[in-house]
């Protein structure tokens, strides 16, 4: 009888979104970035060929395969070699469990098939945003697309492919007929909004729709829910400014200015030499969260917001038959009596839709669905502050799992409570050690206790220069790869929490332990993981008092039913890493409409012709993009933003007069 064919799990964390890939192949198994040729011995033999979109891969970079002594991890003469478990290899004995380094790529291999029960499929886990508040709520299921053949509204006008304003009338809903439309209302919109102001249009020709009259509601809920409360500094590069189109006076410029004012003069040295010294001498300067939510405050404020912000959830849009787009939303608040449903018409139309999701861990999503317990398995972007307080108060242990700039956040509030209750310990769960940061041309990230950290000048280097052009000019495989080397999980590389980090290593009450999870059980109310150890030949038990998921946000297409609705019914192309597809002026070509046009911002975006489209200066640069191509097009009430105007509309920023 015929042996049933070898089968691995190979799972790793796209290094340029974060999602989880874990497909199943049958040995051997061929990784490389292409496969122009195959060696001589592999002749005749079916090969499993998987792609690894980046330039750190070489084009045949490694072979998996069976021999007489086990299985073998095989590198064929690559560029930047192979490791197993941190240590380079060119022939290595592979155990279940054990970790490879394929360039950004880290790959945990399971076996499956012939030698073991072959492994469940992988769950999808999201926690997604509650539609009425805008904030995360773990028992919030995801909604789905709103078709009109399953619903009464939107209504059956809405499955045409272009709609008739007759008859959205005939409904009896309200329609509202503006010339500009945001849909988001969130950071991305509020700066698409702050150009078309400053580009003389009205703020009655404007509508921004969404949940929160703040646009940076969520963001800021986010932030406050991962330990960065209005007086701590953001964790990443924010050399943007969302309030001011020059960037300048910088938020460095202006705390300096604010200390100075207080008479303390040492501190506004030390915040302007961290700006002028960077990152040689210090540290990189990032703005606390409150002053970036106070300057957004005040230019909400100066433009009118309050006027252009509209309350609703958008349901779908389509385009007209005159060349608009229509836009339907459910819009009552409880406790109000305005109409749920309405329509709003605009000529131009800007998605900015964030992240619809929170990742969370498939493991952990299985422990919560089984056990109901959302106290002590959370994920950092949730409430948890109850942990903390536990903490203080109890002492205890903390499992964290991720390794970016929210885990580094989660180790340095853990680090205050350690200042209250000294029994208390952290358990750092990584699925395999990082030996080395990526690596692009010469330059290759730093890395220290398997952190890796971003590089100083992110994300402002892919907005100019050489790297800017190079992704422009790219084909869409060039790109997947450019973003492959350029992305992966990083953190800030600040000396608080890296101290932290290394004198929890050298007392003992901070450990960090590498191994792939195979379950999450309840004993008690402590959850339980067991996992398999690169170096172990069974399970190996964690205990832990808490869970901590720091693992990120979610924005592919398919889990936000307003842009998986919009790609459906106009099958739209989305690109390689399966989000809306956007020319360099970030419009979606195919949603043109007559003199109508359509554009998008935002990591609903990323893979497409930039980089770090997420970022304060990412959701600027789309906006400028797009503001001025519009101005090109003549888009009604719309002035260019030349030289003279921009001086002008900058002093009046300055003077905080209306535009």
């Amino acid at each position: 009888m015929q042996s049933e064919p070898l089968r691995l799990r190979l799972s790793w964390e796209d290094p340029t979104t974060g999602e989880r890939r874990e497909p199943l192949l049958t040995v051997p198994i061929a990784l490389g970035r292409e496969f122009a040729r195959m060696p001589a011995q592999l002749e005749g033999r079916r090969v499993s060929r998987m792609v690894l979109n980046s330039l750190e891969v070489s084009r045949y970079h490694l072979l998996i395969d069976l021999e007489p002594n086990g299985l073998m991890v095989i590198d064929q003469n690559s560029g930047n070699g192979t490791f197993v478990n941190g240590m380079q290899q060119s022939r290595c004995l592979l155990a279940n469990g054990d970790t490879l380094q394929v360039g950004p790529y880290t790959v945990t291999i399971s076996f499956a098939g012939g030698m073991a029960a072959s492994l469940p499929p992988p769950r999808s886990s999201q926690i997604f945003f509650n539609p009425d508040t805008g904030l995360p709520d773990p028992t919030q299921p995801p909604l789905p697309p709103t078709p009109a053949v399953q619903s009464l509204f939107p209504p059956p006008a809405f499955q045409d492919e272009l709609v008739k304003i007759q008859d959205l009338h005939a409904t009896g809903f309200p329609v509202t007929e503006v010339d500009y439309a945001a849909v988001g209302a969130g950071l991305g919109s509020f700066v698409w909004v702050d150009l078309l102001r400053l580009g003389g249009v009205k703020p009655s020709q404007i509508r921004a729709l969404g949940l929160e009259p703040q646009p940076y509601a969520r963001y800021k809920q986010l932030c406050e829910n991962s330990q960065i409360p209005p007086y701590e500094r953001l964790r990443s590069n924010s050399d943007s400014c969302p309030d001011n189109i020059w960037g300048w006076p910088s938020y460095a410029v202006r705390e300096a200015w604010q200390e100075l004012v207080k008479g303390k003069f040492a501190a506004s040295l030390q915040l302007l030499w961290r700006v002028f010294a960077e990152p040689t001498f210090a540290e990189t300067y990032t703005p606390r969260s409150g002053n970036v939510f106070a300057s957004i405050d005040r230019e909400v404020k100066r433009i009118g917001w309050e006027s252009i912000f509209e309350y609703g959830r958008v349901r779908a849009i389509r385009k007209t038959e005159d060349g608009r787009y229509a836009i339907a939303l459910s819009r009552r608040r409880e406790g109000t009596e305005t109409s749920n449903y309405a329509f709003c018409l605009a000529r131009y139309i800007h998605l900015a839709t964030g992240y619809p999701a929170v990742q969370f861990l498939p493991d952990l999503q299985a422990y919560r669905e089984k056990t109901g317990d959302y106290q002590f398995v959370v994920n950092a972007y949730e409430p948890h502050n109850h942990i903390y307080e536990h903490l203080e108060q109890f002492g205890g242990t903390v499992m964290i799992r991720g390794r970016g700039i929210v885990a580094s956040r989660v180790v340095q509030r853990i680090d205050q409570a350690r200042k209250q209750n000294a029994q208390i310990s952290i358990l750092h769960l990584m699925r395999g050690p990082n030996p080395q940061g990526n690596r692009f041309g010469r330059a290759q990230r730093v890395t220290e206790n398997h952190y890796e950290f971003q590089p100083f000048n992110w994300p402002k280097a892919c907005w100019g220069g050489d790297l800017r052009e190079m992704l422009e000019k790219a084909t869409p495989q060039e790109r997947q790869q450019l973003l492959a080397d350029w992305g992966g999980t990083t953190t800030a590389d600040r000396s608080d929490w890296r101290h932290i980090v290394q004198e929890g290593l050298n007392q003992g009450w901070y450990s960090i332990v590498f191994g792939n999870v195979e379950r999450v059980e309840q004993e008690g109310k402590r959850p339980i993981t067991y996992i398999q150890q690169n170096d172990f030949k069974g399970e190996f038990r964690l205990e832990a008092d808490f869970i901590i998921d720091a693992t990120g946000l979610d924005a592919k297409v398919e889990v936000n039913p307003l842009l998986q609705d919009l790609v459906t019914h106009y099958n739209l192309p989305l690109n390689a890493l399966g989000r809306l597809s956007v020319s360099n002026d970030f419009e979606l070509v195919e949603m043109r409409n007559q003199q109508g046009r359509m554009y998008a911002a935002g990591a609903a975006t990323l893979g497409g012709p930039y980089a770090a489209v997420d970022s304060f200066l990412g959701l600027q640069y789309a906006a400028l993009r797009s503001v001025d191509r519009l101005a090109q097009h003549r888009a009604i009430g719309l002035s260019r933003l030349n030289l003279l105007r921009s001086v002008v509309q900058w002093w009046k920023w300055a003077m905080n007069q209306s535009p």
